[in-house]
């Protein structure tokens, strides 16, 4: 809000992204004829006194024009009284460019009103600094503007730093992104006031610059790409850009003058081409072309490298209705040479943040390709505007808001919100909320899985089963025992699709509590910190002493024990083939006895190593055993040891299932018509209504194993089977 600045950080002008605003283009060159706001003539007008309460000051004539072009019928009382408000309030304030200070709500002002705000979001806008910068109290706002404005001026307001020390800053964010929960107008303008200061931000300290710029790198960027503020995001991208990477931003805007300076236009072109074809086909449409911007053009350089004419912007067709939209599609496919692998429906499939358009491509005969994007002109303001061109969020909703869709029954709510706002309260200090807000602002991909009964869950992009139960049953997920995903059992640590179908099984113990392990697969904030959250109110009791606690001769005696139940193994002389449980293994030490490491339980045709041990015997285990790389550590040499000719094994397996009836009775069935001889067996307690079972098994040929393990897992309420992993300590 009052980062006073005034100089522009950039060495350039950049785009704001909208194909048909009055903005700069990358290349220079102005779109329309519109005069750019003189903030020092209005700053100094602005000490000429108020304006009579008949009529509007002068000073905000340029807000009312862009604000009368999207609403022709508002009242315009509030913004005259508030300007009023802000300049007086703020009279004697200076940036530290030497403007007056009603210059920067008055600059936030415009940007909310050239994207479309309505009257109470730009009357809060004037005020936006009043509350923190003046004396002017919330009471006052309140009594002359209403509860309305006053919750946006509150909602924008920042914690003192006398109060919080160095957590104002991520709790002023949290305080704000709360209101926003209620009224996303309050993000609305503290988008446009950053946007201001980043426009002026160079007569900042360059490590301040830089500290700014990454803020807004981090959390207010991804914040405007969330609510579909495009034409915010976009120059904000530039412009933090040209700061965090001056040298990539010099290089950007060399390629874009070298393509201005072309005589030829490949966009051109293919514009006139694209208008003959749509004239012909009856269908009524704008045509324009539309630049990238700095970081756009930067983005495409580094994924095809060298950059042709078409690289530098896109077209945009422009229509009335939606069916026109694919009416345009396929007269395009129909009459130039379409691009498939680049066309994506998101007027079908909306993306989250209310984004709708169709994406395709045509080639040319040169082989350039031109992307071409597809919408309505009403898609076209929401896709640069977002939540701003939504209006009065307190307004009743029209019939074309309501939808089964859960993440879009309220656009000014939408799910991935709903969701920050969840896992906030669980946060337990400043730090872990502004650490776990970059992180979860990064995921820039948003999936949207389904329940049975059709509703929806929106996750972002490689979220498990763990984030579905947590963003669908909050804490009560603690409960969750297993999944079907497609219909298919699964574990809580599988990977989602989008459009998969997930149900979650639930167990009905109450004292049911969640598994350490579902951290590592845990995606979001809301079940990571929901977890955390459990486990560290129920500390669990230590059970596993610090690796390597025992080494040398004692350490390989004790792995070389048979699992439990498992009888020991006939010894081998190590010069001819010796057994342990069928399987034959030759050692390279004549005369020593062999014996199959019970710690990893190695199987032909497992990669082996042995290592002599306490009465001249080689313990034989696999090569990625834990207790291998312990032994090398501890310098004990390595001993020879490859498989014979013997086809009998024994091995341990581990099956994970869900509790049922007469489970155990099904899978030892299973295994014995595979003509698996069960050694031992071991049943742990069921926890969250799953249950391990540990089989140690004979088997009359190795290569019979993995036949074994699918017939294991179809027996139903099995979800797992794998070979014992190697144990990281001995036992």
């Amino acid at each position: 809000m009052n980062a006073e600045a005034a100089k522009p950080a950039t060495p350039g002008p950049v785009t704001t992204g909208s194909a048909t605003s009055g903005h700069v283009t990358p290349t220079g060159t102005r779109r329309k004829a519109r005069s750019r706001l003189d903030l020092r003539r209005l700053g100094r007008a602005a000490f000429l006194g108020p304006a009579s309460r008949d009529r509007l000051p002068d000073a905000i004539g340029h807000v009312v024009d862009a604000h009368r072009a999207h609403h022709p019928d508002a009242d315009l009382d509030p913004l005259r009284r508030a300007y009023l408000l802000a300049e007086s309030s703020h009279r004697g304030q200076m940036r530290k460019s030497g403007e007056p200070y009603i210059t920067h709500p008055l600059a936030v002002t415009l940007i909310l009103a050239e994207l479309g705000a309505e009257t109470t979001t730009l009357t809060a806008s004037l005020l936006h600094d009043t509350v923190e910068d003046t004396d002017v109290t919330l009471d006052q706002v309140r009594e002359q503007f209403g509860e309305e404005v006053c919750y946006l001026v509150d909602g924008v307001t920042k914690l003192e730093k006398v109060d919080y020390g160095a957590a104002a800053e991520p709790e002023t964010f949290r305080k704000m992104l709360v209101a926003t929960g209620n009224d996303v107008r309050v993000m609305s303008i503290k988008l446009a006031d950053r946007l201001h200061n980043m426009r002026t931000l160079g007569v900042m300290r360059p490590e301040k610059q830089e500290r700014i710029a990454k803020v807004t790198r981090d959390v207010l960027i991804p914040l405007a790409e969330r609510l579909g503020v495009q034409a915010l995001k976009t120059e904000l991208e530039d412009l933090v850009f040209a700061i965090l990477h001056p040298e990539e931003n010099k290089h950007t805007r060399e390629l874009i003058l070298r393509n201005a300076s072309r005589a030829d236009d490949p966009l051109a072109e293919v514009a006139d081409e694209v208008r003959k074809v749509l004239r012909e086909a009856d269908l009524t449409a704008e045509v324009l072309i539309r630049p990238r911007h700095f970081v756009s053009v930067h983005r495409v350089s580094r994924k095809r490298g060298r950059l042709r004419g078409a690289d530098f912007g896109r077209l945009l067709v422009l229509v009335n209705e939606d069916a026109d939209c694919y009416g345009v599609l396929g007269e395009l496919h129909t009459c130039m040479t379409p691009v498939v692998s680049e066309f994506k429906d998101f007027i079908a499939v909306p993306k989250f943040n209310l984004y709708q358009s169709l994406h395709t491509a045509v080639a040319r005969d040169d082989g350039q390709v031109v992307e071409v994007l597809i919408r309505t002109h009403l898609m076209h303001k929401v896709a640069e505007a977002g939540v701003v061109a939504l209006g009065n969020p307190y307004a009743v909703p029209g019939e074309e808001q309501s939808t089964s869709d859960g993440e879009r029954v309220d656009p000014t709510r939408p799910g991935w919100l709903s969701r920050l706002l969840e896992w906030q309260r669980g946060a337990p200090d400043p730090d872990t909320f502004w650490s776990t807000l970059r992180e979860d602002l990064a995921q820039d991909r948003e999936i949207t899985v389904f329940r049975p009964d059709g509703g929806t869950i929106g996750l972002p992009d490689g979220a498990t089963c763990v984030d579905a139960a947590y963003a669908q049953y909050g804490e009560d997920a603690h409960a969750c025992i297993g999944a079907r995903v497609n219909g298919r059992l699964a574990t809580l640590r599988t990977v989602l699709k989008d459009g998969d179908t997930v149900q979650l099984l639930m167990g009905q113990d109450p004292a049911s509590e969640p598994s350490r392990e579902w951290l590592e697969h845990a995606r979001t904030p809301a079940a990571r910190i929901a977890i955390q959250r459990w486990l560290t109110a129920h500390p669990a009791h230590p059970v596993d002493p610090p690796e390597g606690g025992r080494a040398g001769a004692e350490e390989a005696q004790a792995a070389t024990r048979p699992a439990v139940g498992e009888p020991a193994a006939a010894p081998a002389s190590g010069a001819v083939p010796g057994s342990s449980g069928g399987a034959q293994v030759l050692a390279d030490r004549p005369g020593a006895t062999v014996r199959l490491a019970g710690c990893c339980t190695p199987v032909p045709p497992d990669e082996v190593t042995g290592f002599a041990v306490r009465g001249g015997a080689v313990a034989v285990h696999r090569v990625e055993c834990a207790v291998v790389a312990r032994m090398k550590s501890a310098g004990r040499a390595e001993v020879g040891v490859r498989w014979g000719e013997g086809a009998e094994c024994r091995v341990t397996l581990v099956a994970e299932s869900f509790v049922r009836p007469h489970l155990l009775a099904d899978l030892t069935e299973a295994m014995a018509v595979e003509g698996a001889e069960i050694v031992s067996a071991t049943v742990e307690p069921p926890t969250h209504q799953q249950v391990r079972h540990t089989y140690t098994v004979q088997l009359p040929d190795a290569a019979h194993l993995p036949v074994l393990m699918r017939a294991m897992r179809k027996v139903a309420g099995v979800y797992d089977v794998s070979r014992a992993k190697p144990q990281t300590q001995s036992t």
